[in-house]
């Protein structure tokens, strides 16, 4: 039996994981200091503070899992750029790491981010771009990936990181940039966005989960993009939501300042994902605008 630890499970994507988690065969337990989500049946929920370094042995030594998916970090919009939470949660990632190396793990999956690359290429690459994060978040990130490859590499661990790029779905946060857009339109108001010139590439959530599943069950290692590797404008996804809830004029391009320092393009190169992972996305970007306006439609109303 494949026994999977999964931290941050009432999180972004790790709470759309479980369910595939569970139909790949595993027996899935889950850490969380939030109360456990009551859709998730056959899940073992375990409370933990995975910040408390005197209840990571002990969480690890009780479930000892084969596998590790490791999403819990600092995630607030807004802040997590420069926070020093940062710190800690490298920290608590080796501390995890190490209590999952001492309980016997063999497979372990951690969630990285596109701010570990130049952002200056565009264009990211695992094998071309280079690294060179601007942010404390992703100087952090890229740390910790260094420290997993070479601590797994010397304890006979396998290993990978998963690069994630721009998600979108249900249950993000309602600050972030599609729930603004959508939650704005659909009370008729409008939706302040800035000049939308920038090129990015976004995943729908439940796919995000459902490639991290895929490398975790795979023997790839090393970095792995978490991405569509489809380039859209940010106007034109905010105008492809407008058309969907018929509220194209309330779209205010322009109404927000664009920073100096915003990179104009960041698109996945998905080789690895697609050819090594054997991985292919279920929604495309039609179908993922239609159930996620869907679903804010039904927190709005509920």
């Amino acid at each position: 039996m494949k026994r999977v630890l999964v931290t941050g499970a009432t999180g972004f994507i790790g709470r759309h994981s479980l369910a595939v988690l569970l139909a790949a065969g595993y027996e899935v337990h889950a850490a969380t200091i939030e109360p456990p989500l009551v859709e998730s049946s056959g899940v073992f929920w375990h409370h933990a503070n995975l910040l408390d370094a005197q209840q990571v042995p002990d969480l690890l030594a009780a479930v000892r899992p084969s596998h590790l998916l490791h999403f819990a970090w600092y995630a607030t919009p807004g802040q997590y750029w420069i926070a020093p939470e940062n710190l800690q949660w490298v920290q608590a990632s080796l501390a995890l790491l190490q209590a999952f190396a001492q309980a016997g793990g063999q497979r372990v999956v951690m969630a990285g981010t596109c701010a570990e690359y130049d952002w200056d290429y565009g264009f990211c690459s695992e094998a071309i771009t280079p690294l060179a994060p601007r942010t404390l978040y992703g100087v952090c990130k890229h740390a910790l990936q260094m420290i997993l490859t070479n601590f797994t590499r010397d304890n006979h661990i396998n290993s990978a990181w998963g690069r994630i790029f721009f998600l979108y779905g249900p249950h993000e946060r309602p600050e972030r940039l599609v729930p603004t857009v959508i939650r704005s339109l659909l009370r008729n108001e409008p939706a302040l966005c800035s000049h939308g010139n920038q090129v990015r590439d976004y995943l729908h959530v439940q796919d995000a989960a459902s490639a991290f599943v895929s490398l975790l069950d795979s023997p790839v290692t090393g970095p792995v993009n978490i991405a569509s590797g489809q380039a859209i404008r940010l106007k034109d996804m905010m105008y492809a939501i407008a058309a969907k809830t018929d509220q194209t004029k309330l779209v205010r391009l322009g109404a927000i300042p664009t920073p100096s320092d915003e990179p104009p393009f960041l698109v996945a190169d998905v080789r690895r994902l697609h050819d090594e992972v054997g991985w292919q996305p279920h929604f495309d970007l039609t179908t993922g605008i239609d159930q996620t306006i869907d679903w804010w439609r039904h927190q709005l109303v509920g």
